[in-house]
């Protein structure tokens, strides 16, 4: 299932668990960053993402996300980071911030997630050097129920993005 299809499917909420501490290492953004380039103009290879969501956003569907994240962060953490405003938050998403210490009593998935009104998820599957590598999408409640429940938990613990500090 594509992001378009599952967002294009979205009625209230949209939410995401995202555990890892990088991503596509190899992203010309992120090498840009590296390199000093502004976020301005590394943010803009993700115009389409600020698009989709600022689009399902419009149709009244909430968008949220949780990041867990280990201390001190990562190099690739702290371009999410400065990335966010750009490319998350313009678009309408919400973005916290947990550590894996405030989540040690928190059964979360092994995996990245994301849940559409609390009945269909997409688990996303990565390399060790944070390349995607396959999904699948499920819809078993007896499988989604806990996790949404969780989710619910850790959002409440965790920073909203305008307060964590990298």
């Amino acid at each position: 299932m594509s992001f378009e299809d599952l967002f294009g499917a979205a009625e209230t909420e949209a939410v995401k668990f995202e555990l890892r501490d990088a991503y596509l290492t190899s992203d010309p953004a992120y090498l840009g960053w590296l390199a000093g380039e502004s976020v301005e103009k590394v943010s803009a290879g993700y115009e389409d993402w600020t698009s989709l969501v600022s689009a399902t956003v419009a149709r009244g569907v909430r968008v949220r996300r949780v990041r867990v994240v280990s201390e001190p962060v990562s190099e690739y953490v702290r371009f999410e980071h400065a990335m966010t405003p750009t490319v998350n938050l313009s678009g309408g998403e919400e973005i916290r911030w947990l550590s894996r210490s405030n989540a040690r009593d928190l059964l979360i998935p092994a995996v990245d997630v994301w849940i559409v009104d609390g009945e269909t998820a997409l688990f996303l599957y990565f390399s060790g050097d944070g390349d995607l590598v396959g999904s699948d999408t499920v819809t078993d409640q007896a499988m989604i129920g806990p996790i949404v429940k969780v989710f619910s938990t850790a959002w409440e613990r965790a920073i909203p993005h305008e307060e964590f500090k990298v």
